[in-house]
C-alpha cells in the first residue's frame, strides 16, 4: 500500500508562489489567449520584438532601442577559433487582424499557431544572417503572411577574447498588404552545438569568496543554461534564493535557549566559542588558505585578501574569548547577562520563539567589554552586518538589556542608558513596539528580582512629525493642548501592551501629572490599569529620561537649541520636588524654576540629584541603517556626533559606545571615520565563500524569489497595473473556486486559505514620493479586477494612519473583499516594518541604491516564499547593466553597494553646524557652570566679560569639536573664526534686536539634520 506524502504549509507557499509567477508571465506574453478586443502592441510587454524598420527609424539611441527592441539574443565566448557551427532553435508567434467583417468583430485580433524552426548556422569570422526564408515560410504557413525574421550572427573581436552575438532579428515591413501587427510575439531561441568558456563579471574585483563566472549575457532577456553548452532565451530573469540556517559548526549546536541562558549560560557559551575557534582552524588556517589558493587559481592579491580576512576572523574569535572570560571573573556582568535573557524570554512569550540565534549570542559576547572597558571600548564602532530578517534588532536589544541590569546594578539607579537612532523621517512603530516589549519583559523581571531604581521605560523622540514637542495649557499658535482636536487618541504609538499583549490600550492625559499615558484595558494586565513606562512627548522624555529613547536621527539638532536635551548626554539640573514633575532643567520665563510641567508651583528650593551625576551619561548610542547617513545627511550628522561626544565628556567624563547595523560592508571603515572619528569593526566577519559561514549557510527551503522584467513597448505603469491586477486576480479565484486553483497550481486545497492569507496583499514599491501616489491612483482606475482596496505608507502618512494600516495588516478582515489588497510603499516600509502577510512585491524601477534594494526586497518573504518583480526603467543605463547581470546582482548583492559619498569638510555644511555647536556648549555647559540663565544676548554678554570668553578661544574650541584641527583644515578654521567673530560682535552690540541668543551669528542652530538644501557640494 502506497503512502502520499503530506504537502506541508511550506510545500504549498512555493507551489503558489510558482504559479502566481506563470500567470503573470502568461500575461506579459498573452499565453494562451486566443483573441483580443484590442491591439496586442499596446497589451503584451513581454515576448515581443518591433520590426526593424521601425525600430531604427525612431531609434535615435541604444537607449530608445531598448524600450521596443527589434531583436532578442545571446552572447558567447566560443572556446574554438572558427568556423563554428552552431544550431538555433527559434520559436515564436503572430497576432492578426481580421476585416471589419470578420467571425468575431467584437474580438477582431487572432493569436497564431506557434513557429518553430531548427535553423543551422556555419559561419566564420564575418558573420552573417541565416534562415530567412525558413522563417517567413513558416509565418506565412500559420497565417502571417508578410512577417520575416533571420537569426544573424555578429563576431565581435575587440574584446579580449572573440565573442558571437546571436539574435532572433524581426526583419518584417514595416507595413505591407495583409500585415496589420510588425510585431513577433512570444519570442523565444535556444542555442547549442558550439563549446563556450564563461565570460568573467567586468564590474566586480576578483574574490577568493566570490565565482564571477557568467556563461552567458542576453540581448534584450535573460538567459537560462540548461545544460552544458545550450543556452535558452527567458522574458524574465528569476532568480530562486534560499533560507539560511543559522549555525555551520561540526558539532551539534549548544543550547542557546532564553531559559538555559538565564539558567547556567557559561558552559554553552564556552561550547559555543570552541566550536567557533575548531571551524575558524579549519577554514582560516594558512596551510587551508594555501590549499584553495593552488585548486582555485587564487592571484597573490586574492590571497592577500584571505590572509587579512583570516587576521580578522581570529580577532573576531578572541574578543568572543575575552567576553566569555568576563562573564566567568566579573558576578555582576554575569547576573546582569542572566537577568537580560529573562527578560528577552519574557518578552517573546507567545511569540513562537525560545531560542537564540548563535551570532546574535556571539556578538554580545564579543561586545560585552564596553562595560568594564568603557573608554577602551568606545574607541570602536561594532557594526552588526547580517541579512535582514536575521534577528539584528532583537541583538541590539540584548545588549540594550544587559547594558541596563548591569547600570542598576553597579549604581546607575535612573537616567539613559542608551539612545537609539532611526535616519528616517518616521520611525516605524513595529520598532517601537520590539523596544518597548522587552523592556517590559526586564521591568517585570527587575521587580521580580527586587533590583532598585526607577522603572525601565521608553522614550519615544521624533517630534512633531508624530507627537508633540509639548502639551500646553491653553492654545498658543499650533502648539497642542490636552483639548486639541484627536487628544490623547492619535498618539498612541504602541500598538499592544507590551506587558501582556492586549491591544486595547487606551490613551489618557493625566492632568494632575501632566502626562499622555498609554493604559492597558486588561484586568490582567501586570501593570494593572497603572500608566506604561512609556513616554512619548519630547518633554516628558526629558522630565523622565527612561532608560531606552528611540528617536529619528533628526532630533540631534535640537541639542544646539533646548538646554533639556542635556539630559541624553549628560545630568540634567535637579529634581522638582513635586511629585511626578521629574528633572528640571534651564531657569526660563515658562520654566522659572527649571521644571518643565507647565505652571509648576513646586518653588525653587529643587531636590538635588540622587545619584552621581556623572552616571547620567548613556552607555549606548544605536545607529540603526548606517548606510543611510551619506552625503549631506550624513555630513551633518558627522558634526553632530562629534558635539555630542563633546559635551557627554565635558559633563560627565565618558563616551558612548557606539553600535550601528548597516546593509553594506562597502566603505564602512571610511564612513565610521568621517561619521564618528572612530574605528570601525565588524560582526560578524564573511565567512570563507559568499553566503556562508560559521554563522549561516543556505539551505533548500526557498526564501525570495527576485523577477526582473525589463517592459517592451509599453510604460512601467502598464506593467505595474497589469502585474498587480494579474496577482490579484489570482487570489480571487482562489477565494471564488479553490478547488480548481489548487488543482491547476498542484497544491492541497486544505492550504486554501492560509494562501489566501499570505499572497492576497501586494505591495507596489516606489522610489519617489510621485511614484508612489501614482500607482495608488493608477490601480483605482486601470485594473480590471473589481474592489482593490489600495492603502499608502509613506512619510507624509499620518500616524495614526499608519498605526490603523498595521493593525489591519497584521489581523485582516474576515471578508476577503474588505481587506488591504495592495499598499502602495516608499522607503518608509523598508526600515522595520515587519508583517509576515506580506509576501509579493512589485519595484516600480530599480532603487536608486543596492542598498536600499536589499533592504527593500527583505520586507516580503519573511517567513514564507516570497515573490519580488522588479520592473527595470530599461532606458537607464544602470537599470539596463544589472538587468544584464540580474543574479549577480542579487546573489553577490553586498559586491554591488557603492562606497558611501561622505565627508565632514564640507564648507556649505559647517556653514550650517557652527551655530548649534555655539549653541549647545552655550546651553550645556556655560549655562549650568554659571547658575545663572544665559538666554537672553544681556545676559550672556555680562557672562563674556566677566569670564574671558573670547572669539580665539571659542573658535578653537569649536574646530576641535568637529575635528577640523589638522594640518589640511585651515580654510575650515578661518570659515568658523569668521563666523564665531559675527556671532561675537552682534553679542557685543546693544542695539542688537536679537531677543534670544540661538538669534545671533549668521544664522540660526538647525531645527532638524535635514535642514540642509539637497544640493549642498559635497567635497573635500
Amino acid at each position: 500500500m502506497s503512502s502520499v506524502a503530506v504537502q506541508s504549509e511550506e510545500q504549498a507557499c512555493e507551489a503558489f508562489v510558482a504559479w502566481l509567477d506563470r500567470r503573470v508571465v502568461a500575461a506579459g506574453r498573452g499565453d494562451g489567449l486566443d483573441r483580443l478586443e484590442v491591439a496586442p502592441s499596446g497589451t503584451f510587454w513581454l515576448g515581443r520584438i518591433a520590426c526593424e524598420d521601425e525600430v531604427r527609424k525612431g531609434a535615435a539611441d541604444e537607449r530608445s532601442e531598448r524600450l521596443d527592441p527589434c531583436a532578442i539574443g545571446v552572447r558567447l565566448r566560443p572556446v574554438d577559433a572558427p568556423s563554428w557551427s552552431i544550431t538555433v532553435t527559434v520559436r515564436a508567434r503572430a497576432w492578426v487582424q481580421d476585416p471589419k467583417d470578420g467571425p468575431d468583430p467584437e474580438r477582431r485580433w487572432w493569436r497564431s499557431g506557434l513557429v518553430e524552426e531548427v535553423v543551422s548556422v556555419m559561419t566564420g569570422a564575418e558573420g552573417g544572417s541565416f534562415g530567412r526564408k525558413q522563417l517567413e515560410d513558416a509565418f506565412a504557413a500559420v497565417g502571417a503572411p508578410g512577417l520575416s525574421a533571420e537569426v544573424r550572427v555578429d563576431v565581435e573581436d575587440w574584446h579580449k577574447e572573440t565573442e558571437l552575438v546571436v539574435q532572433l532579428v524581426n526583419t518584417s515591413p514595416e507595413k505591407a498588404p495583409g500585415l496589420t501587427d510588425s510585431h513577433l510575439y512570444e519570442t523565444q531561441i535556444q542555442v547549442s552545438g558550439l563549446p563556450t568558456r564563461p565570460f568573467q563579471l567586468e564590474t566586480l574585483p576578483d574574490s577568493f569568496r566570490y565565482d564571477r563566472n557568467v556563461p552567458a549575457y542576453g540581448v534584450n532577456v535573460g538567459i537560462e543554461a540548461l545544460t552544458p553548452g545550450v543556452f535558452r532565451t527567458s522574458d524574465t530573469v528569476g532568480v530562486q534564493t534560499y533560507r539560511p540556517t543559522y549555525w555551520h559548526g561540526t558539532n551539534a549546536p549548544p543550547d542557546l535557549s532564553f531559559a538555559t541562558l538565564a539558567d547556567d549560560p557559561l558552559p554553552q557559551l564556552a561550547a559555543l566559542v570552541d566550536a567557533l575557534a575548531v571551524y575558524d582552524d579549519a577554514h582560516w588556517s594558512p596551510s587551508v588558505l594555501g590549499a584553495r589558493q593552488a585548486a582555485e587559481g587564487w592571484t597573490d592579491k586574492m590571497r592577500g585578501e584571505a590572509d587579512r580576512s583570516a587576521g580578522e576572523v581570529f580577532a573576531e574569535l578572541e574578543r568572543l574569548r575575552v567576553g566569555l572570560e568576563l562573564l566567568r571573573t566579573r558576578p555582576e556582568i554575569l547576573r546582569a547577562f542572566k537577568l537580560m535573557n529573562k527578560a528577552i524570554a519574557r518578552s517573546a512569550e507567545g511569540r513562537g520563539y525560545t531560542v537564540w540565534r548563535p551570532f546574535q549570542v556571539g556578538f554580545l559576547l564579543s561586545a560585552v567589554r564596553f562595560l568594564v572597558e568603557p573608554d577602551d571600548e568606545a574607541r570602536y564602532v561594532d557594526t552588526v552586518w547580517f541579512a535582514t530578517g536575521g534577528g539584528k534588532t532583537e541583538t541590539y536589544l540584548g545588549l540594550l538589556l544587559t547594558a541596563a541590569f548591569f547600570d542598576r546594578l553597579t549604581g546607575k539607579t535612573m537616567g539613559v542608558t542608551a539612545w537609539s537612532r532611526f535616519p528616517l523621517r518616521l520611525l516605524s512603530l513595529q520598532q517601537t513596539q520590539r523596544f518597548a516589549d522587552a523592556l517590559a519583559g526586564a521591568e517585570m523581571v527587575r521587580k521580580e528580582e527586587g533590583i532598585g531604581g526607577t522603572q525601565f521605560g521608553l522614550g519615544f523622540l521624533v517630534g512633531r512629525a508624530g507627537t508633540p514637542n509639548r502639551i500646553v495649557p491653553k492654545t498658543e499658535g499650533d502648539e497642542i493642548t490636552p483639548d486639541s482636536p484627536g487628544m490623547p487618541d492619535k498618539y498612541q504609538v504602541l500598538l499592544h501592551c507590551p506587558f501582556c499583549r492586549d491591544e486595547n490600550l487606551q490613551m489618557r492625559f493625566d492632568r494632575q501629572r501632566w502626562k499622555l499615558e498609554h493604559r492597558c484595558t486588561s484586568p490582567t494586565c501586570p501593570m494593572k490599569g497603572q500608566a506604561l513606562p512609556v513616554y512619548v512627548v519630547d518633554q516628558e522624555v526629558f522630565r523622565f529620561l527612561p532608560t531606552v529613547v528611540v528617536g529619528t536621527l533628526d532630533k540631534a539638532a535640537s541639542i544646539g537649541l533646548q538646554q533639556a536635551m542635556r539630559g541624553l548626554v549628560g545630568p540634567p539640573q535637579k529634581v522638582c520636588p513635586v511629585p511626578w514633575h521629574g528633572f528640571t532643567y534651564a531657569e526660563r520665563s515658562a520654566t522659572p524654576n527649571g521644571c518643565l510641567v507647565p505652571n509648576c508651583q513646586g518653588g525653587n528650593l529643587l531636590k538635588p540629584l540622587p545619584i552621581d551625576p556623572k552616571r547620567f551619561g548613556p552607555s549606548l548610542r544605536l545607529q540603526d541603517e548606517l548606510h543611510l547617513l551619506r552625503d549631506s545627511l550624513g555630513a551633518v550628522d558627522s558634526h553632530y556626533e562629534s558635539l555630542l561626544d563633546h559635551l557627554q565628556r565635558e559633563l560627565c567624563g565618558t563616551r558612548a559606545k557606539i553600535v550601528a547595523s548597516s546593509a553594506t560592508l562597502t566603505g564602512y571603515d571610511r564612513q565610521v571615520d568621517v561619521l564618528y572619528q572612530r574605528q570601525g569593526r565588524v560582526f560578524p566577519q564573511p565567512g570563507p565563500r559568499a553566503g556562508e559561514s560559521f554563522w549561516t549557510a543556505p539551505t533548500t527551503t526557498p526564501l525570495r524569489r527576485f523577477v526582473a522584467v525589463a517592459p517592451r513597448g509599453v510604460t512601467l505603469e502598464h506593467v505595474s497595473d497589469r502585474t498587480l491586477d494579474t496577482l490579484q486576480r489570482c487570489v480571487r479565484e482562489l477565494v471564488d473556486d479553490p478547488a480548481t486553483v489548487c488543482a491547476e497550481a498542484g497544491i492541497d486545497q486544505t492550504h486554501a486559505d492560509l494562501l489566501i492569507s499570505l499572497y492576497g496583499t501586494d505591495v507596489v514599491y516606489g522610489t519617489t514620493l510621485y511614484d508612489v501616489e501614482a500607482a495608488g491612483r493608477s490601480l483605482g482606475s486601470n485594473n480590471t479586477v473589481a474592489g482593490i482596496n489600495v492603502e499608502q505608507l509613506t512619510g507624509q502618512t499620518d500616524f495614526d494612519e499608519v498605526r490603523a494600516i498595521l493593525e489591519r495588516l497584521e489581523n485582516p478582515e474576515d471578508d476577503f473583499a474588505e481587506r488591504i489588497h495592495v499598499i502602495a510603499a516608499s522607503s518608509m516600509l523598508s526600515h522595520g516594518v515587519d508583517v509576515d502577510r506580506l509576501n509579493t512585491m512589485v519595484m516600480l524601477g530599480l532603487p536608486l541604491t543596492t542598498a536600499e534594494f536589499i533592504q527593500t526586497t527583505a520586507r516580503v518573504g519573511r517567513r514564507h516564499p516570497g515573490l519580488v518583480y522588479v520592473l527595470h526603467k530599461i532606458g537607464r543605463e544602470r537599470d539596463a547593466q544589472t538587468f544584464r547581470h540580474f543574479e549577480q546582482y542579487v546573489r553577490q548583492g553586498d559586491r554591488f553597494v557603492d562606497a558611501i559619498p561622505i565627508t565632514r569638510r564640507s564648507r556649505r555644511v559647517l556653514e550650517l553646524t557652527i551655530a548649534g555647536v555655539v549653541g549647545a556648549r552655550t546651553l550645556m555647559i556655560r549655562e549650568p557652570a554659571s547658575r545663572q540663565r544665559l538666554s537672553t544676548p544681556a545676559k550672556l554678554r555680562d557672562y563674556a566679560r566677566n569670564s574671558g570668553m573670547t572669539p580665539a578661544a571659542e573658535s578653537a574650541a569649536v574646530a576641535t569639536v568637529l575635528g577640523l584641527d589638522g594640518a589640511e583644515d585651515t580654510v575650515h578654521r578661518e570659515q568658523i573664526a569668521d563666523w564665531v567673530q559675527v556671532w561675537f560682535a552682534e553679542l557685543e552690540d546693544p542695539t542688537n534686536k536679537a531677543k534670544y541668543v540661538s538669534e545671533l551669528g549668521p544664522r540660526s542652530p538647525m531645527m532638524s539634520l535635514r535642514d540642509v538644501e539637497a544640493s549642498a557640494p559635497i567635497h573635500d
